[in-house]
């Protein structure tokens, strides 16, 4: 029988060991903990059930040692585990070892209480030789960033398609309206006031069909290829149904992926969804940019549209109205953009038999991924779905616009 592991002092639930503790100790500087990223605990706990079950089929772990384990990464896959519970720093180097043992020990140490609450003799659970059987930090971590990826990427993709539907509902209000189109900034020649409107709503949807195309390589799966991809370490038998049983229990079409030694050595999968992510943000930017311009004065500026009035937007001048809500979503889609840098950088310094640096890219998509989902939904509903135009202002500005013929190219 494997011996008891020792305990951290103090902590209050007493979930975790001596691997947590010192990885918190020497590789906590980000102050980022894994329980500050739900999306990524939550991806965790599927990984971590989906590998107990496939133990149990290969008869690597007892039924009971098994069974408590699923129920134990039940409670980090359905988000009861208290967040206070895993301080490991999700940036720490090691290719994310702090992250997987500190799950391993949160994981054994439920099981045991789910043993002795069960009356079962077959603990205690080990965090290594049972929560960790047949995975690598390397498939289970890899795996893991992967899933929430998708999730958090499909969550986006329904913001910015409400987004885009409302956009269209507004274009069609505006079409009918004259304004003065602009090129280089300078009069150039008669528009309907949906054009710009309608143009941002094109190109987000091709933008969301790029990023829906980016997800595909995601749902191939190195889990049961250990620390390398080839398989080291886990059993035939493990390795024939651990991705079967992931499947079922995060309710996605997953297949075993078909060169797992190099999705480990590359990760230019996860690397692609941040570019992708952040070709998005730079049509966001513009779409922000441009109703921001066309919303300027009243009288001093363009005018063209009118935004809604969501809070004051100075403490000097009374009523001035700035367009914050925009101004919000273009600072989300230039941070995200230094996410992307910072996610291409980490992407380039894979090297060797693994990419060390998944997690950061990992970390730095699914930061993008939130903080573009808040700003998109808070653009549709406080910009969008309450602009209207200044038709009157629109038409006079028609009346500025060069005349061209028909013909003939316009000056």
């Amino acid at each position: 029988m494997t011996a008891a592991r020792s305990k951290p002092a103090g902590h209050p639930n007493d979930t975790w060991g001596a691997h947590t503790r010192r990885g918190v100790e020497v590789l906590g500087v980000s102050g980022r903990p894994l329980g500050s990223c739900p999306s990524v605990v939550r991806a965790l706990g599927l990984v971590k059930i989906a590998a107990a079950r496939a133990n149990a089929d290969a008869g690597v772990l007892d039924r009971d040692v098994a069974d408590a384990l699923v129920a134990a990464a039940t409670d980090l896959a359905i988000g009861s585990v208290d967040p206070g519970e895993l301080p490991a720093d999700l940036l720490a180097g090691g290719g994310s070892i702090a992250v997987h043992m500190n799950v391993n020990e949160v994981l054994a140490a439920r099981a045991d209480r789910w043993l002795a609450a069960a009356g079962s003799d077959a603990g205690p659970v080990d965090p290594k030789h049972h929560a960790a059987a047949s995975q690598s930090t390397a498939d289970v971590c890899h795996t893991a960033f992967r899933l929430a990826t998708i999730v958090e990427t499909r969550i986006l993709i329904d913001s910015v398609e409400r987004l885009v539907g409302s956009m269209r509902a507004r274009a069609g209000e505006l079409a009918g309206i004259p304004t003065l189109a602009r090129t280089c900034l300078q009069d150039a020649t008669t528009a309907p006031l949906s054009t710009v409107l309608a143009g941002s709503a094109d190109a987000l949807q091709r933008r969301v069909g790029s990023l829906r195309t980016t997800l595909g390589p995601l749902h191939d799966v190195v889990l049961g290829g250990t620390v390398i991809g080839l398989g080291g370490g886990a059993p035939r038998a493990y390795r024939a149904t651990v991705v079967t049983h992931l499947g079922d229990v995060a309710g996605m079409s997953l297949r075993r992926h078909p060169t797992a030694p190099s999705a480990l050595q590359h990760g230019d999968d996860l690397a692609a969804v941040s570019s992708s992510l952040a070709q998005l943000c730079r049509v966001l930017g513009k779409l922000g940019a441009d109703l921001r311009l066309l919303a300027s004065g009243p009288r001093g500026g363009f005018g063209e549209i009118d935004l809604p009035h969501v809070l004051d937007g100075s403490s000097f001048f009374t009523g001035k109205q700035n367009p914050v809500v925009l101004e919000t979503l273009i600072q989300a889609c230039l941070q995200v953009q230094g996410y992307d840098h910072t996610a291409q950088l980490a992407a380039g310094r894979a090297e060797l038999y693994l990419q060390v640096h998944d997690g950061l890219v990992a970390v730095n998509v699914l930061d993008g991924l939130a903080l573009v989902t808040a700003a998109v939904d808070r653009a549709d509903r406080y910009a969008i779905q309450g602009l209207r135009a200044d038709e009157d202002r629109c038409r006079w500005l028609a009346g500025l616009a060069h005349v061209t013929d028909t013909g003939g190219a316009g000056a």
